[in-house]
């Protein structure tokens, strides 16, 4: 009797694409995860953790946020440091998506999917910046950068809740206020190549309120699972798992289209 074909299954293929260390790989494999959706099956079983996680290029040299210099953006050395900076935190946005699919088993189908779209929609945020900063002069891995965002993504991975409460809902929601600021000085800044990473940057809103509206949508989910009560819930979690003060201004206008209740918002001092 002939053997039935595996079917391919998605956590792995995701884990697969979080390992790989080429930037250009890493999208071209999580785009094609997610033009495949439809034909990959979904383990529930628990997949042990490799090393070496996140797979990630040799350049750029990754330090703490502190040792990171400042550049002045209205230099061309100093626009494409800010731009950089802003393809790396995207380049670390498709990392977590990833991660959230393949390390987290037992949630529903739809959850998976969910994390599917963000991972390729980062994976396109990555890939247009880096071509703009082609275009400037610059590519990837010509600065240093630092680690902020996967930091969070690794202290939350013994727990999905408190992943959802604060990567998407925290870190990412970060992204949501100060992009504005940033199109700002980008504009007083003026030069084509600043004007064209405003373009850029709309696309990046529309998209992220999106993606923090997938983590309000999931950690409310767990909550009722669980028997919480999200509000409070969220500031033992913010409190155990060390995430950073939120300070603002705030987006309040995004916030709220990604989900965040008045309740939440006073909770921000709005």
């Amino acid at each position: 009797m002939t053997p039935m074909p595996v079917k391919p299954e998605l956590r792995q293929m995701a884990l697969e694409a979080l390992s790989e260390r080429d930037s250009q790989q890493k999208v071209l494999l999580t785009q094609s995860l997610r033009v495949r959706s439809a034909t990959l099956f979904i383990a529930d079983q628990r997949i042990e953790a490799p090393t070496g996680l996140p797979g990630h290029p040799a350049k750029p040299e990754l330090r703490s946020h502190l040792d990171v210099p400042k550049r002045s953006p209205f230099t061309p050395e100093g626009l494409a440091a800010l731009l950089h900076a802003v393809t790396h935190i995207e380049f670390n946005a498709i990392n977590l998506a990833l991660d959230a699919i393949w390390r987290f088993d037992g949630m529903p189908h739809a959850y998976y999917l969910d994390w599917l779209k963000v991972a390729a929609e980062e994976a396109h945020h990555f890939s247009l910046l880096r071509a703009h900063l082609q275009s400037l002069g610059y590519d990837y891995g010509d600065f240093p950068a630092h680690t902020g965002l996967w930091d969070m993504t690794a202290k939350t991975s013994d727990d999905v809740l408190a992943r959802m409460a604060l990567v998407p809902r925290t870190l990412e929601a970060r992204g949501l206020d100060a992009t504005p600021a940033m199109q700002a000085k980008l504009r007083k800044v003026g030069s084509p190549g600043a004007l064209g990473a405003v373009a850029i940057l709309d696309i990046i809103l529309r998209d992220e309120i999106g993606h923090v509206a997938i983590g309000n949508h999931w950690y409310r989910f767990l909550c009722g699972e669980r028997g919480l009560e999200p509000l409070a819930t969220y500031g033992q979690l913010a409190k155990q798992y060390e995430a950073p003060a939120l300070r603002g201004p705030f987006n309040l206008e995004a916030r709220r289209a990604a989900g965040f209740d008045e309740a939440e918002l006073a909770q921000l001092g709005c």
